[in-house]
């Protein structure tokens, strides 16, 4: 996005109207045939210049108020931890908020967050603690809006753009990149006084967030995915962002690589600064060429990787973008010639979109519409959480030992993981259909006004449970293994869609009879879960229907929790058949 949180290049999204685009070769530049996703790629372009200028400036004005490697360090940590600690909630508020509004007022946010420390800086009130204090600020309202900004990309583009989508707002952040540090740097060195030049980067980085919410506000927004039902509050919106986490393998095996990989590659954020000024004996000009390279090649990478991506399998691509990082590592370490480490963090900006990208599309395909924001939150803050951690441990190592030996350890501890962390498998297989499914069959379940005797009653039995749903079958012998192992892949869909809990029992004395049983939080969290249905959970439920032996379907019945009542209360009475 164009925030300090872009030292590391995520993907950012723009706008655009839902319109399938045919790409008769795979150049991946077919998103930008829709206007909208073009005007808003733009946008996002010029405010990351300004992003990557305040990225060099800041990290340079910080070299300048201490000498502390550690503090140093803690510019990426600032940048990074907001996001540890609020993905889950920026996710939730993505996907029960109008998205539209959401980053608007985030834009606002971060608008006047650096416009406050650009004035501190012109006066002299600057210290260590705080830019690192408003740098945490500004990426507060980073963390709250990357969750939405990237949930909007399948509001934008087919389906079969969005790989492309994802490497196009990764070379946009990243062209800005290539040429942002430089710029930032060169602006610092122009000033005779460090604070006067790092206080005009702020304030056109502050400018171009303008730009942003400019385009934000004109773009005429169509979610893809729009409950009938009453939102979800935002506790409960975490916690079943985080049951769909538990129980969605391919989707952990995302978040596990993106935080491997970023816990031992921000080494190479962290203290590339520190590099620049000790070992290279370069100036603000040198350092911002050398975050630069990282950032060329980057751009590269996001222009090749459509290509890339149509030969080579993700998992390939994650390995040897880990081990060249392993190689860039102890190349910074140990290798102080300019022209050397320059070239290597070019392949190194490569490697890094090349992984980055990967993983992000990963998440982007492997959740439907109705929990993408949190999925993608969760994912953030994995993510930042790996680079937060990561930049407070080198830069502590290398404040107590040295800079070379924090960079050689973060090498071998990149090594010696991958082993162990490369059987969680990336885009590996065909993927699920995740458009929302749509019956044109009657639904089965009972409506409020069935169960109720008037509105205000169906309004109270609405928020009542738990609920449990019992489903009976009957499943001739010679199938019993066929319909156990659909069966337990319909509890994922269960347990992913909002159940609390999930089992299934066979009778004793007659074992084609068989019962299914889950537990929803309430009728309305029931109601959700029937929304949330996509064709490739209704693939797995078909499935175990067909399984089901005679002229009837399932057998359906729909329980409320019975909590003790008061004498004086009205007991339940009969409800009309549902059926």
């Amino acid at each position: 996005m164009v925030t300090l949180s872009q030292r590391m290049p995520l993907e950012t999204p723009n706008s655009g109207p839902l319109v399938a685009v045919a790409s008769p070769t795979p150049s991946g530049f077919a998103p930008l045939r829709i206007h909208l996703f073009r005007d808003r790629w733009v946008a996002s372009t010029i405010s990351s210049v300004g992003t990557w200028m305040q990225d060099t400036a800041g990290t340079w004005l910080m070299t300048s108020l201490t000498a502390s490697p550690l503090l140093i360090a803690l510019m990426q940590t600032a940048a990074s931890l907001p996001v540890l600690m609020v993905g889950l909630l920026a996710g939730a508020t993505a996907d029960i908020f109008d998205r539209r509004r959401l980053l608007i007022f985030w834009q606002a946010w971060m608008l006047v967050s650096v416009a406050v420390l650009a004035a501190l800086t012109f006066i002299g009130f600057i210290s260590p603690w705080t830019l690192l204090a408003f740098t945490f600020l500004l990426n507060i309202g980073s963390a709250m809006n990357n969750p939405a900004w990237q949930a909007i990309v399948p509001e934008l583009v087919p389906r079969e753009l969005i790989p492309d989508a994802v490497a196009l707002n990764s070379a946009s952040n990243n062209l800005a990149r290539a040429v942002g540090p430089a710029l930032g740097g060169l602006m610092v060195a122009g000033f005779a006084s460090v604070h006067t030049g790092a206080g005009w980067v702020f304030f056109l980085n502050a400018a171009s967030f303008a730009g942003v919410i400019w385009v934000l506000f004109n773009w005429k927004r169509t979610p893809l995915f729009k409950s009938a039902l009453p939102s979800e509050r935002i506790a409960g919106s975490i916690m079943t962002g985080l049951r769909y986490v538990r129980y969605a393998p391919e989707l952990q095996s995302s978040l596990i690589r993106a935080f491997t990989f970023a816990f031992f590659v921000s080494a190479i954020w962290a203290l590339l600064a520190v590099v620049a000024k000790r070992d290279l004996s370069e100036g603000a000009l040198g350092y911002g060429i050398l975050n630069g390279s990282l950032g060329l090649g980057a751009v590269i990478a996001a222009t090749m990787l459509p290509r890339i991506r149509r030969r080579v399998a993700a998992d390939t691509i994650i390995a040897v973008s880990t081990f060249y990082d392993v190689a860039t590592l102890l190349i910074l370490a140990y290798v102080h010639y300019p022209l050397i480490i320059i070239f290597t963090l070019i392949v190194s900006g490569f490697a890094w979109t090349s992984t980055m990208s990967t993983l992000n599309t990963s998440v982007q395909l492997s959740v439907p519409a109705w929990v993408q924001a949190r999925a993608l939150g969760a994912y953030l803050m994995t993510f930042q959480g790996g680079m937060a951690l990561g930049s407070i441990l080198w830069g502590t190592i290398a404040e107590h030992t040295s800079t070379p030996i924090a960079l050689a350890v973060s090498a071998c501890g990149l090594a010696i993981s991958y082993p162990f962390i490369r059987r969680f498998h990336i885009l590996q297989g065909p993927l699920p259909d995740h458009t929302p499914f749509r019956s044109s069959r009657p639904v089965t379940q009972p409506s409020l006004f069935q169960l109720a005797d008037n509105a205000a009653q169906a309004e109270d039995l609405i928020h009542e449970g738990p609920v449990r749903i019992s489903i009976e079958y009957r499943i001739p012998l010679e199938r019993y293994a066929e319909f156990t192992h659909a069966i337990h892949q319909l509890r994922g869909v269960r347990l992913r869609d909002g159940a609390m809990r999930w089992g299934i029992y066979r009778d004793v004395i007659d074992p084609e009879r068989l019962n299914e049983t889950f537990v929803m939080e309430s009728w309305l969290d029931y109601l959700r879960s029937r929304e949330r249905i996509t064709a490739a959970d209704e693939a797995i439920r078909a499935h175990v229907r067909e399984l089901h032996q005679g002229e009837e379907q399932p057998k359906i019945s729909y329980q409320i929790y019975a909590r003790e009542i008061t004498p004086n209360e009205t007991p339940p009475h009969r409800q009309p058949d549902s059926k």
